[in-house]
Formats: C-alpha cells, structure tokens, sequence
C-alpha cells in the first residue's frame, strides 16, 4: 500500500510541476492534493520510503520560489 501511495505522491508532483499557465486557484489546490497525499504516505512508509517524500516535498518547495 505505502508504495502505492508514494506514486500517487510522485504523480501529483508531476502535475503540478507541469501544470504551465494555471490560476492561482487551481495552482493552490493541486499544491493542497500533493502536500496530502505526501502526507498520507508518510504513515506507512519505510525510513527509505520518507526519504523519497522528503525528495517530493523539496520539489514543491523549489516548485513555489
């Protein structure tokens, strides 16, 4: 399950990395789905496995400078 769920992660990463010209709205709520699901992963991962989180969340973070 937990491997599942860091592909949902890496997925909503991905969308919003790619999401081009977006609202501001849509941006926020895409941020919102993959913040959540990388949190929801984190529950039932392996200490490797939240390292791959970690990796996801920098993207984000780097993603909004």
């Amino acid at each position: 399950m937990a491997n599942r769920m860091i592909e949902q992660a890496r997925e909503a990463v991905n969308r919003l990395t790619n999401m081009g010209q977006a609202s501001n709205e849509e941006r926020e709520r895409q941020i919102a789905v993959a913040r959540n699901v990388i949190q929801s992963a984190y529950q039932q991962s392996t200490p490797e496995e939240q390292e791959q989180l970690e990796q996801l969340e920098r993207q984000i973070e780097n993603h909004l400078k």
